[in-house]
């Protein structure tokens, strides 16, 4: 009888294990094929605009009217200003991250660390309208009263996803600093380096893998941020390197224009997604070729 028992559970528990093993495979094809769904209506959207006006005059063409007669779907403005916001801010976080990442592992003190953690945590939580409505009261004034203008430029953008995507650089680069063996930090003191020179030479070269998909899902998020950048940035289509200057950025485009779009101009904004996800592709397989030479080395 205890024989008996102890089969029936153990078919139980392979069946349960079976069971749950398919529910997890069902949800991975799930989002495969909504991956798969949202990427056929982009660029079936996009298709129609580029067959009709031309990838040349879409993408170089910085003229965006499409309500003028003839009109112009020209982005070339929005996608230059959209890689300005997004490498001005993450050419100001990623040092800044980096020092952050380093003292939070190795020389943050325990009470200040149960503070500052649970900090960046909420930080990483907080919506991006909440952000925007920040830069909007705080920081448009100050670069106003600083540089004059309205405030709402290309800089003032950079600072509020600067500010937003230090919590998930920081995040992942500290915990891809914990992940490196105490042995490489301490043979670095051992062979005479200070603690400073070990951390700079020795332990962030160890994580750089980590480091680097930080910075990746960083400037994911900063080059795809919408509700916060639309309130700071200006949303003039003009193509400028004046970094005190507004300018429109491809998603602030989409969002400012799909709600009365129709026909070819609801395409033209279509396609635009479909180059900011291509843009999200590019920087991710430049993250996954860099980890694979990173693993090769």
């Amino acid at each position: 009888m205890e024989l008996v028992l102890k089969n029936k559970g153990k078919r139980n528990r392979d069946f349960k294990e079976e069971s749950m093993k398919y529910f997890f495979f069902s949800c991975a094809l799930l989002s495969v094929f909504f991956i798969i769904l949202i990427s056929a209506f982009i660029f079936n959207g996009g298709f129609v605009l580029i067959k009709e006006v031309g990838i040349k005059d879409f993408i170089f063409n910085t003229k965006w009217a499409p309500l003028n007669t003839p009109a112009s779907y020209g982005i070339g403005s929005m996608i230059l200003g959209s890689i300005i916001i997004t490498l001005l801010a993450s050419v100001m976080a990623v040092p800044i991250a980096i020092f952050t990442a380093s003292y939070l592992a190795f020389d943050c003190n325990k009470k200040v660390y149960k503070f500052l953690k649970p900090a960046l945590n909420l930080m990483a939580g907080i919506p991006s309208i909440v952000y925007g409505f920040f830069a909007l009261t705080v920081i448009v004034p100050i670069m106003r009263n600083m540089f004059g203008g309205n405030g709402m430029s290309i800089l003032t953008a950079s600072i509020l996803l600067l500010i937003m995507i230090l919590p998930t650089i920081i995040s992942i680069t500290e915990s891809s600093l914990r992940t490196v063996p105490k042995s490489y930090y301490e043979g670095s003191i051992a062979l005479g380096a200070d603690h400073e020179r070990s951390i700079l030479k020795v332990v962030l070269p160890a994580a750089k893998s980590g480091i680097f998909a930080g910075i990746i899902l960083g400037i994911g998020r900063a080059i795809g941020e919408t509700m916060a950048v639309i309130l700071v940035a200006g949303n003039q289509t003009r193509l400028t390197f004046n970094i005190f200057k507004g300018i429109r950025t491809m998603t602030t485009n989409i969002v400012l224009e799909m709600g009365y779009a129709e026909g070819l101009h609801r395409q033209a904004l279509i396609a635009t997604a479909s180059v900011l996800f291509i843009f999200i592709l590019i920087i991710n397989i430049s993250f996954f070729i860099f980890k694979k030479r990173s693993e090769k080395i």
